[in-house]
């Protein structure tokens, strides 16, 4: 498998490290995360229009 920080070929059996090659290529993805340089998008506003929210409030409106 490839260390996904420096994409060198690296051992998955036997390795403390893994997915990463080393305990430096661990501690500088930890380190992108902590500064925010990785970010997980948040939902768009149709992804939470179409919420299952939605379908409980025609229910009470509709007196059901």
């Amino acid at each position: 498998m490839r260390c996904p920080n420096c994409r060198q070929e690296t051992p998955y059996e036997g390795n403390p490290y893994r997915p990463f090659c080393s305990e430096r290529c661990k501690l500088l993805d930890l380190d992108n995360w902590l500064e925010g340089r990785y970010r997980i998008p948040e939902p768009s506003e149709s992804q939470e229009d179409a919420g299952p929210e939605d379908t409980k409030e025609d229910a009470d409106e509709d007196g059901g």
